[in-house]
């Protein structure tokens, strides 16, 4: 043999000995990481991690239509009562014009201007209702109906032979609600039983 030969045969004999221990190296670290050796059980790890992911993908996917759901909800509840304060300041005033349309009709006057100064009164009230009535703003006016504490304020209770227990005899001052909630509620007097 010669020198060259023997020398190949050398290099041949040291590499297919460093790809022995690189294979057997890769073999033990596949074993050490938990990987598995056989390619059927690698397909089916693969598998596995692939539905985890996917299911995980869905719970984010649904978390996600929760979110954008409750936010388009909580817009929504902003827009609708966003005008509850101001109902609010704007409920004196209510409550003033229909004691003024009260106060003029009282007098027995027939004085002209007592009369104008009731229509005016009467007409900008009209005009006033109508402007709540676009925003959703309701009256709860319960003369006669039976007494409901989510909407009325009883503020006194008087006993009444003639009217069921419980009965709205009076309303001191109307109650409003805003877009179906409540804004003010009714103060009234409810009958009590003899």
């Amino acid at each position: 043999m010669s020198e060259d030969s023997k020398s190949q045969v050398e290099e041949q004999v040291i590499a297919d000995d460093q790809a022995q221990a690189a294979m057997a190296e890769q073999a033990e670290t596949a074993q050490a990481s938990g990987e598995p050796a056989d390619r059927d059980e690698l397909i089916e790890r693969l598998q596995q991690e692939l539905g985890e992911q996917k299911e995980q993908m869905l719970r984010v996917h649904a978390e996600m239509q929760n979110v954008r759901r409750r936010a388009e909800n909580d817009v929504e509840k902003a827009r609708k009562f966003a005008l509850e304060r101001f109902v609010r300041e704007l409920l004196p005033v209510v409550d003033s014009l229909e004691k003024a349309v009260e106060a003029c009709g009282a007098t027995e006057s027939a004085e002209p201007q007592v009369t104008t100064l009731k229509d005016g009164v009467e007409m900008t009230l009209s005009l006033f209702n109508s402007g709540l009535k676009k925003f959703e703003v309701e009256v709860v006016d319960p003369m006669g109906q039976p007494f409901n504490p989510e909407f009325h304020e009883a503020m006194s209770m008087v006993p009444q032979a003639d009217v069921e227990p419980n009965t709205v005899i009076a309303v001191l001052q109307k109650g409003y609600l805003l877009s179906g909630r409540l804004v003010r509620p009714a103060m009234v007097m409810v009958s009590k039983g003899v």
